[in-house]
């Protein structure tokens, strides 16, 4: 039974590794958690690198919201905020999953989100988007846009 704080509801929380849902008790998020099907840890201070085979598990399943990087190898800006997203991971995690999609790689998901513009950050909650923003930014930047666009 939750108290009234909801610290003991569990949430789903999908493995980096494997795309296995785990529960988790909100309380315990912050307690550096390992998958119970692979053993990897449930959260590593570092962007997951998203496909086919996983985004749905990372964008639709899990309760945390995903904070999606949509690049390409040959895009500058890309290449120049990838150090700021991963830095940007160390500070939102285990509250924000965040993940960069390849969109050369992956077309048909940059097509779903109709990605016009690289890079391009989506922010994703139980498989809707919430918000998103073209444009390279810093560290800071990422965080302080993520943390608001939940909060509205």
């Amino acid at each position: 039974m939750a108290d009234s704080s909801g610290a003991t509801d569990p949430l789903l929380v999908v493995c980096p590794s494997c795309a296995t849902s785990n529960r988790v008790p909100r309380a315990r998020l912050s307690a550096k958690g390992t998958c119970g099907r692979c053993g990897s840890p449930l959260f590593a201070a570092a962007p997951v690198t998203l496909t086919a085979a996983n985004f749905d598990a990372h964008a639709a399943k899990s309760d945390i919201p995903l904070l999606v990087d949509f690049w390409a190898s040959w895009c500058g800006p890309c290449l120049q905020m990838a150090p700021a997203f991963a830095a940007a991971a160390a500070e939102l995690e285990p509250f924000m999953r965040l993940g960069k999609l390849d969109t050369e790689a992956e077309q048909a998901i940059a097509g779903r989100f109709a990605i016009r513009s690289i890079p391009t950050i989506v922010l994703i909650k139980k498989g809707r988007e919430v918000a998103r923003q073209a444009g390279a930014m810093p560290a800071g930047a990422i965080v302080n846009w993520a943390r608001n666009a939940l909060s509205t």
